[in-house]
């Protein structure tokens, strides 16, 4: 038997994912009519008589000729485990519909949308949306898409062609070829590209029409199943359900689920096997979103389709976790099958690297390889609450690479008991649920990392300085030398060595010839002093009116390596500080032509 194709919506934050979705529901609803639109647990299904009836001429002009079943949409677009829910060797998935606002193109959600669908060789097509709103275009209820294109001014189809080809060039950038779906010639070298309203409902028969003839043609085989086969599926949610205690919600992807299977479903640990007790549909044409919604005892369900399974155990199930049903004989084959499927994507190494958590395995999955493309090692990935456990881990990376302590966590939170430890520790936590700006988040404090880092290596170095021994000012000649000092450029330190302009011998040219002892401003101590600041300084070693003079123009004495470092960090110098360097590097040369090159 051939089943529904499965179709997930991606894309950008506020592109229209919801509305498409909630538009194809209107759009394929005709007073509550046999073969209309029906809801499953997490989907909604499109029988094939639907599609027939909105798509009409369309499949006429096409001499397309439907055998699919009719179409299942993930149909909760929004919520974080739907782009990246994973069966064995893919995307649960069979093709993927991926929403552009055409006037705002691509945006950071569309590029990791499409990274992933990359990465599971997920065939997918370009909903074009909210061509409503590009300057000028009028709607035209009785026509169809192309009708209505060409209707438009040209400035208006120049503007549309200029904003579509932008995308395409995007898309080309990211190894995809795109191509308005009519123009296509070979849809497996080409992506479809398919320009909607969805708040208007235009364009939505061609979306299906595409969707329904691709996944017809090409995916024929995947779609193929025996009713008889034992379940596969994917946890969608783990709800509580009045008078049924923990429910998980499930889309079935192969075979028939019935009453009284075991079921084995993956976990961290060892999996979790119980018995179906019940099962449960919506009522026909209800939107699962409206927590008023009232489910229908089933007695079974065929894929591909979403249901509700009321079991014993379930109250350590993850989302996003495979569940496969079982007999007496293979219980411990496919326990341990199912089991491999997780370990494949959980690390855990003494190796360097970040922590990472996640609430699905599939999300899981998803941050592992956005941050292998960014060449980030991981040190863990679990599932979970983050626990006292992963916070050691990443504090274990601290005096090892301070870049690696910190924990990413998408949709997941810091668990009761390690919320004390968390507020003592100094590692970094960043949580999201939307895994673009966690990544964004983690670019902005790797950045920020390097900074500190550098700053701190910069205080082991003497910092350039220049400062003038003011006439006048002399407390004391020696034991120490205490002299009224005036920091010209950079800023004068505790323990900062001095040399002077020049040497009062060729033996002193470029050393240090005294160091700061200590320094006070009005009577208060100081560790430091800036730029234009006079101030009285105790200098070691020295004598006024030997080693030094009144007038005198004192440098840091910066070491050759030392000043290597500081060309290295120089975007951390003000532009006096690197001034002071060319002077420095100047007097250092006199004596060796290649000081510091």
């Amino acid at each position: 038997m051939i089943r529904k194709p499965i179709v997930t919506i991606l894309g950008h934050v506020d592109h229209g994912k919801t509305k498409l979705l909630d538009s194809i529901r209107r759009t394929t609803v005709v007073d509550r009519e046999a073969g209309a639109i029906t809801q499953a647990i997490g989907a909604s299904i499109v029988p094939i008589e639907t599609i027939q009836r909105v798509c009409g001429s369309l499949l006429k002009k096409m001499n397309l000729n439907l055998t699919i079943p009719g179409l299942l949409f993930i149909d909760t677009p929004g919520h974080a485990a739907f782009a990246n829910l994973r069966k064995r060797g893919g995307n649960l998935a069979d093709i993927a519909v991926v929403v552009i606002d055409i006037r705002e193109g691509f945006m950071p959600q569309t590029i990791e949308a499409l990274e992933i669908l990359k990465k599971y060789k997920t065939p997918f097509v370009v909903a074009l949306n909210k061509i409503d709103l590009i300057d000028g275009w009028k709607m035209h209820e009785d026509k169809t898409l192309m009708e209505e294109f060409a209707l438009q001014t040209p400035q208006v189809q120049s503007l549309f062609e200029t904003r579509f080809y932008e995308i395409v060039g995007k898309l080309y950038e990211l190894g995809f070829e795109g191509e308005r779906f009519d123009r296509i010639s070979d849809y497996t070298k080409q992506i479809g590209m398919i320009p909607i309203s969805a708040k208007m409902g235009k364009g939505l028969a061609e979306l299906l029409m595409v969707l329904a003839g691709l996944t017809q043609r090409y995916l024929n085989e995947n779609l193929k199943y025996d009713v008889n086969n034992p379940v596969k599926g994917i946890v969608l949610e783990v709800k509580e359900e009045q008078g049924l205690g923990k429910t998980i919600d499930v889309i079935i992807y192969d075979g028939t689920l019935h009453v009284n299977d075991t079921i084995v479903i993956a976990n961290i640990g060892d999996p979790i096997v119980t018995k179906v007790r019940a099962l449960f549909e919506p009522q026909p044409l209800q939107e699962m979103r409206d927590k008023k919604s009232k489910f229908i005892s089933a007695k079974q369900a065929i894929a591909a389709t979403g249901v509700k399974i009321s079991a014993p155990e379930l109250d350590n199930v993850i989302a996003g976790m495979p569940i496969k049903v079982a007999t007496a004989e293979n219980l411990q084959d496919v326990k341990d099958e199912i089991q491999k499927e997780i370990d494949e994507v959980l690390i855990e190494t003494d190796k360097d690297g970040i922590v990472i958590k996640a609430d699905t395995l599939g999300s899981l999955e998803a941050l592992i390889y956005l941050l292998k493309e960014r060449k980030i090692s991981i040190r863990k990935a679990s599932l979970g609450e983050i626990s006292k456990k992963d916070i050691a881990e990443a504090e274990a990376n601290k005096e090892k690479d301070p870049l690696h302590a910190i924990i990413l966590a998408f949709n997941a939170v810091i668990s009761a008991d390690a919320q004390h430890y968390a507020q003592k520790s100094t590692i970094k936590i960043l949580t999201n649920n939307v895994i673009y700006r966690l990544l964004e988040e983690f670019d902005k404090w790797l950045e920020e990392e390097k900074k500190n880092i550098e700053k701190q290596k910069m205080r082991q170095v003497t910092l350039p300085c220049k400062i003038k021994l003011m006439p006048n000012y002399v407390f004391r000649q020696n034991n120490p030398a205490i002299v009224g000092t005036e920091v010209l450029a950079g800023v004068l330190r505790i323990n900062t060595p001095l040399m002077k302009e020049k040497a009062n011998n060729a033996e002193q040219e470029g050393k240090a010839i005294t160091s700061v002892k200590s320094m006070k401003i009005d009577k208060d101590n100081v560790q430091e002093a800036g730029i234009g600041k006079q101030l009285a300084v105790a200098y070691d070693d020295v004598t006024v009116g030997r080693q030094i003079f009144e007038g005198d123009i004192l440098y840091s004495a910066i070491s050759e390596e030392e000043f290597r470092k500081l060309k290295e960090f120089k975007q951390h110098l003000k532009k006096e500080e690197i001034e002071i360097l060319k002077e420095i590097s100047l007097i250092m040369r006199k004596k060796n032509p290649l000081w510091g090159i």
